[in-house]
């Protein structure tokens, strides 16, 4: 019964995308348990890179069943367009090899409204999100007023509970110029237009992963951004609408905490955050532009330029902490090739005092200097190696002291985009 859960150790993109396609090819199942429209998990098939945002990662494997879970937020024109995308890539795409929870929230054309109104509101309430409306689907799943993919399934009801949603939302609806409100039988009738196409998808996903645990499948839990945007453990209110860490996945699965076996955490040789936030370690002027354009680091959902900075020991040993990691996949080492010095955040000094814990309060990390420690870099470029052994010595030891920081064996290194760049470690602990 192997169920592996992967999850983001720093702010999100991690590699978490590459990392479980490269997982699933060995793996039965794979499911995404949180998150919304807003994941950019990007993927090599067939030689390109494909950007996937609800569709799990697993999708480009043709023996895999991928799951989107009761903890997604699902946003269905976004799915039918992803299908449709996909599909045009020649990957299958069948109720038999796509599940979606009938337990999902659903994602409606005035949610990504709610979620651009408040991000234009001023920059006391712009947190830097997609756009895409899941903050606001999620409020409405906690107010239980949501509606669900199951609903979708059952017209007359799904009426009723479009109407109730409609009526929680007038006081903004009405703040809107009179041809800017949408329309409820517009809305209506788009639902269920989808709701058609939908149907043959719709899924107990919570029995089926079950039943499916129990005969013994591998099964791969994908989460979507990174412990740093958890709603509970993050750098609240600089966060996402939903818990991205290991305890996520069981509420956003269904499957339970004792059917779980490895949880395998994602961290990149350097750090990125994008959106509005603290971010201890972020470089500045040139040499955050440096890093940027080596790692191309470019959001795969909205093409933002992601803030870069150097590895964050304190942000990833705490990870590692509440998501509980079995061991640690390190993505984006060949970044670093040409560096003659390589920095590692060790601690952070504030307001006189030496802290080495994550604090909960954002505040106190928009004011804390990181405390470094320097290696020796590498000039090697890495995007050749195909072993731990090939590495420069350097880049070695630049692993291995970030595993004696973390606290947490480092399984696996990563040096390029595709599948043959997954460097095992000799040591490393199985994940299957």
């Amino acid at each position: 019964m192997p169920v592996v859960v992967v999850v983001g150790a720093q702010w999100g993109d991690e590699g978490k995308g590459a990392m479980v396609d490269t997982l699933a090819k060995e793996a039965d199942i794979v499911v995404r348990f949180q998150g919304g429209a807003n994941a950019g998990h990007t993927v090599i098939y067939k030689g390109k890179p494909v950007a996937l945002h609800l569709i799990p990662s697993g999708i480009t494997h043709e023996h895999t069943v991928c799951v989107i879970g009761n903890g997604v937020v699902v946003d269905p024109k976004a799915l039918l367009d992803e299908i449709e995308a996909l599909s045009s890539l020649g990957i299958s795409i069948t109720p038999e090899r796509l599940k979606i929870s009938d337990r999902a929230h659903l994602t409606l054309p005035y949610h990504r409204m709610l979620d651009a109104a408040r991000e234009m509101a001023g920059s006391r309430l712009r947190l830097g999100t997609t756009r895409r409306g899941v903050g606001p689907t999620y409020v409405d799943k906690v107010d239980r007023v949501g509606i669900r993919v199951g609903d979708l399934k059952f017209p007359e009801r799904l009426e009723t509970k479009l109407r109730i949603n409609w009526e929680h939302k007038q006081a903004f609806f009405n703040a809107l110029p009179p041809d800017e409100r949408p329309d409820f039988n517009a809305v209506l009738d788009e639902l269920l237009k989808y709701a058609e196409l939908i149907q043959p998808y719709i899924t107990d996903t919570v029995t089926w992963l079950n039943e499916q645990a129990d005969a013994g499948k591998r099964i791969l839990l994908e989460g979507a951004q990174g412990t740093g945007l958890d709603v509970d453990f993050g750098t609240y209110p600089f966060v996402t609408s939903s818990n991205t860490t290991a305890g996520g996945a069981c509420t956003g699965s269904g499957l339970p905490p004792t059917k779980i076996n490895f949880v395998l955490g994602i961290a990149k040789a350097y750090t990125t955050r994008v959106g509005e936030g603290p971010f201890p370690t972020e470089l500045q002027g040139e040499e955050q532009v440096k890093l940027r354009e080596k790692g191309r680091e470019y959001g795969a959902t909205t093409g933002r330029p992601r803030r870069c900075g150097w590895f964050d020991a304190v942000l990833v040993r705490y990870a590692a902490t509440v998501n509980g990691c079995t061991a640690l996949a390190l993505t984006k080492l060949d970044v670093l090739s040409g560096y003659p010095e390589v920095k590692i955040c060790v601690a952070y000094r504030w307001r006189g005092e030496m802290l080495t814990t994550f604090p909960a309060e954002s505040f106190i990390l928009e004011e804390v200097e990181p405390v470094y420690e320097t290696l020796p870099g590498w000039d090697e470029p890495l995007s050749e190696c195909r072993s731990w052994e090939k590495l420069p010595a350097n880049a070695q030891r630049f692993v291995m002291r970030l595993q004696e920081l973390v606290g947490v064996p480092i399984a696996t290194v990563s040096v390029g985009p595709e599948r043959s760049c997954v460097l095992t470690k000799p040591d490393a602990p199985s994940i299957w």
